[in-house]
């Protein structure tokens, strides 16, 4: 009775051993399988455009140009609305000879209010005294270009013309 337990157990073993050889080996091949990606969506946000003096419609150059999302309401990809409250700019340029600035911040949600977007003259009297001027920029209206890839939605582009007025010296 011992010899037909051991070669019982032993085939059985041999049985079992060989179907979960086949089982395992039949897992191996290679498939395609989403690659789980932890983390938040996000996108550049850039504010692109030219400075220009209000008078001659000539371009200002030394003119910071910069935005922040101070006090702004955030609606994530189904969460409840966030307002988020940073300490200083989140971008800025100074513009060249050409009064082009070009602005980018990557965020991690479109902000669902306009954002302020501030313009000073940081040269003093090297060419002109300009008052400071600001205005709203708004992101969900903004045209999507780059590639989407993963949890990067692109970039979201706004073209703006800032007219700024020259400062009044008393003489």
């Amino acid at each position: 009775m011992k010899k037909i337990n051991r070669s019982l157990i032993r085939n059985a073993n041999r049985i079992l051993a060989g179907i979960l050889a086949l089982l395992g080996f039949g897992g191996c091949e290679k498939k395609e399988v989403a690659v789980p990606e932890y983390g938040t969506p996000r996108a550049d946000y850039t504010v692109k455009g030219v400075v220009v003096n209000r008078a001659t419609g000539r371009p200002v150059k030394n003119i910071r140009v910069s935005y922040t999302a101070l006090e702004q309401t955030i609606v994530e990809y189904g969460v409840p609305p966030v307002t988020y409250s940073g300490d200083g700019p989140f971008a800025d340029d100074v513009t060249g000879s050409d009064g082009t600035f070009k602005i980018t911040q990557t965020m991690f949600a479109v902000p669902a209010n306009p954002v302020p977007v501030y313009v000073e003259d940081t040269d003093g009297e090297a060419n002109g005294l300009f008052e400071p001027d600001s205005l709203t920029v708004d992101f969900r209206d903004a045209g999507r270009s780059g590639e989407r890839d993963g949890w990067y939605d692109g970039e979201y582009t706004v073209d703006v013309k800032v007219e700024l007025t020259e400062k009044q010296t008393d003489e």
